[in-house]
């Protein structure tokens, strides 16, 4: 299991489009998604002043995307990135963050 932060207004374009698709995708070329472990680091890093938060439970093997698990230097982790849109059926389960 993999997961993705996204925000409420993201998730429900999401949930009507019928796949996810964030800015990351086109300007670095993948969704970022991190390890069950490396979910609060991001929040605190990334979303610490954003409201309605969610967290999508991705499983990796119904990905349609290829998945890459790739260093990030400015932390010096691991961590899965998603090189394609999110298909909605790879999500397992959305809670609250």
């Amino acid at each position: 299991m993999i997961y993705h932060v996204i925000t409420q207004h993201d998730w429900e374009k999401a949930q009507h489009q019928g796949y996810h698709e964030p800015a990351s995708l086109e300007l670095e070329g993948f969704i970022h998604a991190s390890g069950e472990h490396q979910v609060a680091g991001v929040i605190s890093r990334y979303y610490k002043d954003v409201q309605h938060l969610l967290l999508l439970h991705i499983n990796e093997e119904k990905l349609t995307a290829e998945l890459k698990f790739e260093l990030a230097p400015s932390v010096n982790e691991v961590f899965p990135h998603i090189f394609g849109r999110l298909n909605l059926d790879a999500i397992e389960k959305v809670s609250d963050v």
